[in-house]
């Protein structure tokens, strides 16, 4: 629902100086009255003052500007005749919608992203296709809005009167603890509270580890190929150059992941051991204790992004990589991809030779105690619960219609996570589908996650934020697109 009530502008900042013209002209200056109304004709034609706007009554603004309120009625009184402002008895006096749409300039020429080839705006709202195939997105019509707003008013009523200006730059003891237990319960990792960190989100997390890890002589990280480009370029700011290690039908080939080691000095691998993004796949048992044996044997470090380990249809959730090892698996997670990414709130489970200093900025304390009391509620279990039943249904649904419409065309990735990875047929470039789709239908290429191993021609489909309603409508569209008639 839209916000109709008028916004209060009490605290605009107004200047009543005289201009640098003003000032170089002969006889005396501009009166008070002129300056201020020129301060508030500026002040709504660049936006600071929006239609709408309540003003603040005139004994209030003459305080704040120490002028006279004869000075601020006469101002208002000119306005208000010009049609600039409105005033209405027993209301506050308003910026005039029609005029502030009047006064406001012609947006400037924007830039291009070159990259994109698209016009950029910080005024352009955000793109939200009706039919969106786009991977890493939730359900956003399913947040569970209220429990995250009362879980933020119960932690806040019962947050001591001294953690409000206190610091807590590795994360508030509350938070820690819920984070703590609940991986213990739900992913078997095998932590203390005090060696989580709580971060903004997964990005956060590898930025800590990849600092730390610099800090220690690594220049080098494994990374699997492809995977989520974010990740690699975070390691790369912080001095670790990617090494790129195919992925096959079991995850990461750790052979050749021990040959790349060999070649460059690499001692890390960061790895999506549960559920790969993006080719779909489970890291194989076996392939999990030779990867494990091999930090061991280098004194190295696994990196565990735990991506939306927490959906998993044909089979209980398989437990944390970081079990297995503690002492060698770093695990970094976040409700980016369970819950939403506007939370904004993360951890990293790191072993106890890793330093925990020049740890990012935390979130706020407000909101770490409303994670605490979220998972503490046990709000985020039953989101994950109820999630759960809904994915697989609409991966079910999803798949149906693709074996309706395009039987040909292999479909690859376990019963899993929110996206499964679609072959095109022959001649067919990914690129020039996503170029090519309509405005309505967002798409991404297989391509864009590959570094340097050669992969078929494909579509990474998600089905997160795809309303149920439309599945079969959007498989549809996809079909027109991938055979056209």
């Amino acid at each position: 629902m839209q916000n109709t009530r008028p916004i209060i502008a009490w605290e605009t900042l107004l200047e009543l100086a005289p201009s640098t013209a003003d000032a170089g002209r002969p006889g005396r200056l501009p009166a008070l009255r002129d300056r201020l109304e020129h301060a508030l004709r500026d002040a709504i034609a660049d936006g600071r003052l929006p239609a709408g706007a309540a003003l603040p009554p005139s004994r209030v603004l003459a305080d704040a500007l120490g002028v006279s309120r004869w000075v601020v009625t006469e101002t208002y009184g000119r306005l208000v005749a010009e049609g600039v402002l409105d005033a209405r008895t027993g209301s506050a006096t308003r910026v005039s919608a029609g005029w502030a749409d009047a006064a406001r300039p012609a947006p400037r020429d924007v830039a291009r992203d070159p990259a994109a080839g698209v016009a950029l705006s910080p005024a352009a709202p955000p793109r939200h296709p009706r039919f969106d195939l786009r991977p890493g997105i939730p359900d956003l019509r399913a947040v569970p809005r209220s429990r995250w707003a009362a879980a933020l008013r119960e932690g806040l009523a019962a947050l001591p009167d001294r953690d409000l200006a206190s610091a807590f730059p590795l994360g508030h003891p509350l938070a820690t603890a819920a984070v703590a237990g609940y991986l213990g319960r739900s992913r078997l990792v095998d932590v203390e509270a005090a060696r989580i960190v709580i971060t903004h989100g997964a990005t956060d997390g590898m930025a800590l580890i990849a600092s730390a890890l610099r800090e220690r002589g690594h220049t080098h990280v494994l990374v699997e190929d492809p995977s989520w480009p974010r990740l690699r370029e975070v390691a790369r700011r912080h001095g670790l150059e990617p090494v790129p290690v195919p992925v096959d039908a079991e995850g990461i080939d750790a052979v050749r992941l021990a040959d790349e080691a060999t070649r460059t000095g690499a001692r890390a691998a960061l790895l999506t051991p549960a559920h790969q993004f993006p080719l779909g796949v489970a890291l194989h048992p076996s392939r999990r204790e030779r990867l494990v044996a091999w930090a061991r044997e280098v004194d190295g470090l696994l990196i565990e992004d735990d991506y939306d380990a927490e959906f998993r249809y044909d089979r209980r959730p398989i437990a944390a990589l970081q079990r297995l090892a503690p002492d060698r698996v770093a695990l970094i997670g976040s409700l980016s991809k369970s819950v939403t990414p506007a939370l904004g709130v993360g951890w990293a489970v790191l072993p106890t030779w890793l330093p925990l200093a020049d740890a990012p900025p935390a979130p706020s304390t407000i909101d770490q105690v409303a994670l605490a009391r979220f998972i503490a509620n046990g709000d985020l279990e039953r989101h994950l619960r109820s999630a759960r039943v809904r994915f697989r249904r609409r991966r079910e649904r999803l798949l149906a219609a693709l074996a309706e419409r395009m039987p040909d065309l292999p479909v690859s990735g376990i019963a899993a996570g929110m996206h499964l990875v679609l072959e095109l047929p022959p001649g067919v470039v990914a690129a020039d589908l996503v170029a090519a789709a309509p405005d309505d239908l967002a798409l991404t290429a297989l391509s864009r996650y590959l570094i340097a191993s050669p992969a078929p021609e494909a579509l990474v489909l998600g089905y997160g934020d795809l309303d149920d309603a439309l599945v079969e409508e959007a498989v549809a569209r996809l079909t027109a697109l991938i055979r056209p008639r």
